[in-house]
C-alpha cells in the first residue's frame, strides 16, 4: 500500500469488542512483560494514529461489566475512561444493559462518542431507541456505520414492555437493509456494520446482506473469538479480537472512491504489551483514582479456600462453579440449584478471596427463587441446557449442585441419565429447583419451561432478594471451603 492507485485512499481501522472494564495490565502468565490495560491499550491507539493518517477505532459492545471498578460506578466510570480512549463509533452489546434501560440512557449522555444500533425499538411508537447509524467523512470518503445487537439484550429487559428487537438475523438483515437503502448514497465508499450477535451469526448474517446494500466489514463481538485471519463471505470481511484488551484488531485497507469498494485488505490480531507501545501514563492516572478509592472499600478479607478454584469456560463443570452452586444449594434449602455459569465472571478465584475479588466474581446482583416442578419437566430441563446448541459460546449454560448427576449423550443428542442422590430422577417425583431471578424470567428461552410450569404446584418462593448477600454471607461464615470438577455434568 505504499504507492496508491489514483481516487484511492488507505484507512486504518482498529477495533475491539467485550472489553468488560478490563483497565489494568498484568503480567503475562511466566513472564515479566505487562499485558493488556487501557493505558498499553491507549498508548498503542496514540501511536497508530501519530504514524497513519486517517485512523478510526471502534467498539463492538460489552465496554461495561466484569471490573470491580465498572460496578461500583455503574458503568459511569467506564465511559467516562472510554471518553479518554476517544472511540469513533461504539455499538450495543448485552452488557451495556445490564444496570437497566434508564442507567444506559444515562451512560449514553455522559459519552463523548456515538452509540449506534438500528435494531432496538420503542414498540408502542416504532421508534429506534438509539442512534441509527452514523456518517463519518475522513479525508473526503464517506464512512456509514450501523450496529446490531444480540437478543440476550431483551432477556435482559424482558420487563420493560416498551422496548422491542428485531433480533432474529432475517430481522437484523432488514434492518440493514433498511439504513442502506435509506441513507447509503453515491457518496458513501465504505459500510461498516458493528455487530454483537457472535462469530458464526456473523457468518449467518453476511449471507442474507444483499450485495447491492454495499456492506464491506462486519466487526463483532459477543463469543470472544480469536481469528487468524477475517471470514470472508457474500463480499464481507467478518473480524472479531478476542475478549478484553490484551489484543486489537487491526484492518488496513485501501478503498476506492469510484467503486466504493475495498481494493486491498491486511487484518492482524495484535498482542497488547509492552513492548508493543509506552503506555499512556495520564490515562493510567485517571484510572488509578478510580482504582484507589474502590481498594479502600473492598480491601478486606472475606475468606480463604483450601486450594485455588478455576472457572474456565461456562459450558463444562468446574471446581469454582460447583462450590457456589453447593452454597446457593444449602442456603436456599433446595434440591437443585442452576446457577449461571456467565454469572461466575472469573477464570480463578482464590486461595485467598478479599471482598474485591468476590465482587469482580460475582458481580450481578440478582434475586434467588425456589419452584417445585416434577421429574418430566427436571428432564427437560436438562436435555435443553445440555444439548450441543447450546455449548457453542453463545448459549446459557449451568453449573449444578451435588446432588445432581446428568449424562448427556452427544451422538444421540438426547440426555442419556439424570440421577438425584444416586437414585434416577422419577418422572412423577417432585423436585425443589432455584434459579436466580434473570433466569427465571427467561425460563422459556434458556430452560425450555415456562414461568407457569415453573409455578404451577403453587410452592414457588423468593428465597431472597439478593444472590450475591447470600453466597457472601456464606463464604463469610464457612472458612478453607474447597470445589473439585466431579462429573456433575458428562457428556459422551
Amino acid at each position: 500500500m505504499d504507492k496508491l492507485p489514483k481516487n484511492t485512499k488507505k484507512f486504518t481501522i482498529l477495533h475491539s469488542n467485550d472489553m468488560h472494564g478490563d483497565f489494568l495490565a498484568e503480567v503475562k502468565a511466566g513472564e515479566s512483560t505487562m499485558i493488556g490495560g487501557l493505558a498499553l491499550l491507549s498508548g498503542y491507539i496514540n501511536k497508530v494514529r501519530k504514524e497513519e493518517e486517517n485512523v478510526l477505532y471502534v467498539i463492538s459492545g460489552d465496554m461495561v461489566q466484569g471490573s470491580l471498578i465498572d460496578f461500583e460506578y455503574k458503568g459511569i466510570s467506564t465511559m467516562d475512561i472510554m471518553n479518554y480512549l476517544a472511540p469513533d463509533v461504539v455499538a450495543l452489546g448485552n452488557h451495556e444493559f445490564d444496570y437497566g434501560l434508564p442507567h444506559l440512557l444515562f451512560l449514553e449522555k455522559v459519552a463523548n462518542f456515538p452509540i449506534v444500533n438500528a435494531n432496538l425499538y420503542i414498540s408502542q411508537y416504532n421508534k429506534r431507541l438509539m442512534l441509527p447509524y452514523v456518517i463519518l467523512n475522513i479525508a473526503g470518503f464517506d464512512i456509514l456505520f450501523t450496529g446490531i445487537v444480540t437478543e440476550k439484550v431483551i432477556d435482559a429487559i424482558r420487563q420493560d414492555k416498551l422496548i422491542s428487537s428485531f433480533v432474529t438475523l432475517e430481522e437484523a438483515s432488514r434492518e440493514i437493509g433498511i439504513i442502506s437503502n435509506a441513507y447509503k448514497n453515491d457518496d458513501i465508499d465504505l459500510t461498516i456494520i458493528l455487530t454483537h450477535i457472535g462469530f458464526e451469526s456473523d457468518l449467518e448474517l453476511a449471507k442474507l446482506l444483499n450485495p447491492e446494500w454495499g456492506v464491506d466489514l462486519i466487526i463483532g463481538g459477543h463469543t470472544h473469538t480469536i481469528l487468524e485471519q477475517p471470514a470472508h463471505v457474500n463480499g464481507i470481511y467478518i473480524a472479531q479480537a478476542g475478549v478484553g484488551t490484551t489484543q486489537i484488531g487491526r484492518f488496513d485497507i485501501l478503498v476506492d472512491d469510484d467503486t466504493n469498494s475495498i481494493v486491498d485488505m491486511k487484518w492482524q490480531l495484535i498482542p497488547i504489551d509492552e513492548n508493543l507501545a509506552e503506555p499512556d501514563i495520564e490515562l493510567e492516572k485517571y484510572i488509578n483514582k478510580y482504582k484507589e478509592d474502590v481498594d479502600k472499600k473492598y480491601n478486606t478479607i472475606v475468606c480463604k479456600f483450601a486450594k485455588k478454584l478455576t472457572h474456565p469456560q461456562r459450558e463444562v463443570e468446574t471446581s469454582l462453579g460447583n462450590l457456589i452452586s453447593d452454597a446457593f444449594a444449602e442456603m436456599a434449602e433446595t434440591d437443585i440449584m442452576l446457577t449461571g455459569s456467565g454469572s461466575i465472571r472469573v477464570k480463578e478465584l482464590g486461595p485467598l478471596v478479599t471482598l474485591k475479588d468476590f465482587m469482580t466474581c460475582f458481580p450481578y446482583d440478582d434475586s434467588l427463587g425456589r419452584y417445585t416442578i416434577n421429574g418430566d419437566k427436571l428432564k427437560k430441563i436438562f436435555s435443553h441446557i445440555m444439548r450441543i446448541e447450546n455449548r457453542n459460546g453463545e448459549g446459557e449454560c449451568y453449573q449444578v449442585n451435588g446432588r445432581i448427576k446428568a449424562v448427556y449423550d452427544d451422538n444421540k443428542r438426547e440426555l442419556a441419565s439424570l440421577f438425584f442422590d444416586g437414585k434416577p430422577v422419577e418422572v412423577g417425583g417432585l423436585y425443589r429447583i432455584a434459579l436466580q431471578g434473570y433466569h427465571f424470567n427467561n425460563s422459556a428461552s434458556y430452560l425450555n419451561i415456562s414461568n407457569e410450569e415453573l409455578m404451577e404446584s403453587g410452592k414457588s418462593k423468593t428465597v431472597s432478594t439478593s444472590a450475591q448477600q447470600v453466597l457472601l454471607e456464606y463464604l463469610k461464615n464457612h472458612q478453607n471451603p474447597n470445589g473439585r470438577v466431579e462429573g456433575r455434568l458428562e457428556y459422551i
